[in-house]
């Protein structure tokens, strides 16, 4: 016990640990000098420790780190888990590249030494060592970055550092919909006041690059998934990785056998996954195909028992949402609505946003999954509202989208760079990653999908049609609506959003 504590005692920089951060088991990591730009939390004494097998780093107090080697035995013997073990055996890989990196020196500064007697006899001359004590040279330390870098998350990768931007922790976000009008910007405090308190209280810095939450504990709940489009494909492929237990089903079979060489189980039918899972989480590409999903012929009602639970995250109208929910909750099953912001990129690098309305127990039971899968998720109450929110945010985005190819469309008639436009919109406050990707593909006429236009056209279709069942015109989306119709007469329906330049550029 005297040992161990003196080991705490005097951990440092380049040390192997088990760190444990709230309800997540120790998970092994090491010592590391943080990024200069990264203000140590005030209190007790604290380490910034990488974890190894996962994307995560953290300050972790001292009285939550043990030696890894002197605790390696009891970790190993009460954590489990297919995640812990890449850890561990990460671990493990790493200290031999070191052993074997430390012997191969040994042995080439023995031939060297050998070779400098040899040198010194016949010559008679001596050298000395002139580097004074201190400091150690930058040859001899390790790289500390400036910006924040992640070990790669596949254990048998060399241990590469890939640098990547700072991006806040996951957090759940609940928002009651009984808030008066006025009370928008006491909303939007309490947003930010929760997201500072619980990124305060961990002090993780998610890479942007991947899901990001490494060392997530996945739920013992057996998860089906239905849909492998280009979302449902990167959010599966995130549940496998965070550990999840996932069968999968698709109308066309073979898009299932990448998953099932993962460890995916294979469902025939909708009803079959339903019956034999969990929970059950579908992303499919509109109302009509979510409703035949549901009630087809073998499709998710049949599989509905009493505490089943189905996870709707497609974006329908919420009168669709609200007909399916009906249907399942009368069966006995338990419904979510949960939509989800994002792309094919955002979908793979595990980094969606949420929207989900409905059970809310259900939402915290779908609390793992919602975290390998996405960055942020926010529970919007009532089944619809999470509808009707998606269908707002992908109005204004398609608004954009059509907004940005008429402007580059002028730019080219009136004789000015594309290029320079797309330089000036990065300077200035309409800079993101959404306005360089997109203009990017104009300017390579390059429309490979990362966000169908047939998609994004259906979702202005339905916040029209949402607006006019309230009695409220939309003509800004109206138009853009118009524009993305004419680009899917152009045979552009598979192609990227980005593909309504092609329709802007048309002359009459």
């Amino acid at each position: 016990m005297a040992a161990a504590a003196a080991a705490t005692a005097s951990l440092r920089v380049g040390d192997l640990v088990w760190g444990k951060l709230g309800r997540y088991p120790p998970w092994p990591g090491k010592i590391v000098n943080p990024p200069k730009d990264l203000k140590k939390p005030r209190g007790k004494k604290c380490f910034f420790v990488k974890f190894f097998g996962t994307e995560d780093h953290a300050w972790i107090k001292v009285d939550q780190l043990k030696s890894y080697h002197l605790h390696k035995e009891e970790m190993i013997k009460f954590t489990k888990g297919k995640r812990f073990q890449q850890a561990v055996d990460a671990v493990e890989e790493f200290i031999k590249s070191k052993v074997s990196a430390l012997t191969s020196s040994e042995e080439k500064n023995k031939h060297i030494s050998s070779e400098d007697k040899r040198h010194n006899s016949s010559t008679d001359i001596s050298e000395h060592n002139t580097r004074k004590r201190g400091r150690p040279s930058k040859e001899d330390s390790l790289p500390e970055p400036s910006t924040v870098k992640r070990w790669d998350a596949n254990p048998i990768a060399a241990y590469k550092w890939k640098l990547v931007k700072d991006d806040p922790h996951f957090h759940h976000f609940l928002l009651s919909q009984s808030e008066k009008p006025g009370s928008c910007s006491a909303i939007i405090q309490k947003l930010k006041t929760t997201a500072e308190e619980e990124a305060e209280s961990t002090s993780i810095q998610a890479a942007d690059s991947t899901a990001t939450n490494g060392n997530v504990i996945p739920t013992d709940k057996r998860i089906g998934f239905l849909g492998l489009g280009l979302m449902g494909s990167g959010i599966v492929a995130n549940l496998l990785k965070m550990g999840h237990i996932v069968t999968v089903w698709n109308r066309t079979g073979e898009k299932c056998d990448p998953f099932l060489q993962e460890g995916a189980g294979l469902g025939r039918t909708p009803a079959e996954v339903v019956s034999t899972c969990d929970i059950t989480l579908s992303c499919i590409s509109d109302p009509k195909a979510a409703k035949d999903l549901v009630l087809g012929p073998s499709g998710v009602l049949q599989g509905i028992r009493p505490g089943k639970c189905y996870v709707d995250m497609s974006t329908l109208d919420p009168e669709t949402s609200t007909e399916i929910s009906q249907v399942i909750t009368s069966r006995g099953g338990r419904y979510l609505e949960a939509p989800v912001s994002g792309n094919r990129q955002l979908s793979e690098n595990g980094m969606l946003v949420i929207l989900a309305a409905g059970d809310k127990a259900l939402f915290d039971d779908c609390s793992s999954c919602f975290q390998a899968m996405g960055k942020k998720s926010f529970y919007l109450g009532e089944v619809g509202n999470a509808s009707k929110m998606m269908l707002i945010v992908n109005m204004i985005l398609g608004s954009f989208m059509a907004s940005v190819a008429e402007g580059f469309t002028l730019a080219k008639i009136v004789s000015q760079s594309q290029d320079v436009l797309l330089y000036i919109l990065s300077q200035g406050p309409l800079a993101c990653a959404f306005l360089d990707q997109k203009c990017q593909s104009i300017l390579q006429g390059s429309f490979k999908p990362d966000f169908l236009l047939k998609h994004i056209q259906k979702d202005l279709r339905l916040a029209i049609a949402m607006g006019d069942s309230v009695n409220h015109s939309t003509p800004v989306a109206a138009a853009a609506n118009e524009v993305f119709k004419k680009a899917k007469t152009l045979d552009q329906s598979e192609n990227d959003m980005s593909a309504v330049y092609l329709a802007c550029n048309q002359r009459p």
